[in-house]
């Protein structure tokens, strides 16, 4: 049976729409929608009018659940992730998600708590990262690493031996799973080789959102080669 599962990214995003489309089968079909920024800086919330839009389009293609794929998004208000679901949601008709409440939903799935962020994100972006994780899902961050990265662009540029060798510098035993948010950082490929060596789940933003929209769409292969989360299909 084939899914179709619509992902709303901001304009800058060059990663989302290649790791999709180079790594999943034909029976998941994904279908992107384009946002402008709110102009507030380069990691705030897309532009309101743009997601209730993109959205409502979204939802004449017939997918069957909407992600927001803008992780930093969700840092800046407690209230973001309700009002910009209910938002997807009624625009598009079907259930939607962010990717940020993706990736801590993933984590608990897994039966982690203690948590290392590793991001391309500049200090203050990945603080706010840190609170957001720890003050929604209960998760204790115990170590933190991010790339400074200034923008999208920067962050599309970046190559994977930048989270690669984060983990080695920042591993030890308390860790239980490394998070890398970040949908526009192309790392997706990467994560069963970083669970092999470090011998500890992986989670990044675009896995974790495909993970959650498969879930509510019913969607129950695995896909053993994207890493633990997918391949063991946790239930959310």
């Amino acid at each position: 049976m084939d899914h179709h599962f619509g992902v709303l990214i901001p304009s800058t995003n060059t990663t989302v729409e290649i790791e999709y489309s180079h790594l999943l089968p034909s029976s998941l079909q994904f279908h992107v929608g384009r946002l402008l920024t709110s102009g507030t800086g380069p990691f705030s919330p897309s532009k309101d009018d743009d997601i209730d839009y993109q959205a409502r389009l979204l939802g004449t293609a017939k997918v069957e659940v909407i992600s927001l794929a803008q992780t930093s998004a969700s840092l800046f208000a407690d209230d973001y992730d309700a009002n910009v679901i209910r938002r997807m949601s009624a625009a598009a008709g079907v259930p939607a998600i962010t990717s940020a409440q993706a990736v801590g939903q993933a984590v608990r799935a897994l039966g982690a708590k203690r948590i290392a962020l590793i991001s391309p994100y500049s200090q203050p972006v990945i603080e706010r990262a840190k609170h957001y994780y720890e003050s929604r899902f209960a998760l204790s961050v115990v170590a933190l690493e991010g790339f400074a990265a200034t923008d999208s662009y920067m962050i599309g540029k970046l190559g994977p031996e930048n989270a690669r060798d984060a983990f080695a510098r920042i591993d030890r035993p308390e860790i239980e799973c490394f998070v890398v948010p970040g949908g526009n950082f192309p790392t997706m490929s990467f994560v069963p080789a970083w669970e092999r060596e470090f011998n500890k789940p992986v989670i990044t933003t675009n896995a974790a959102a495909l993970w959650a929209m498969m879930a509510i769409m019913g969607a129950r292969d695995p896909l053993p080669d994207l890493g633990r989360l997918l391949k063991e299909m946790p239930p959310p």
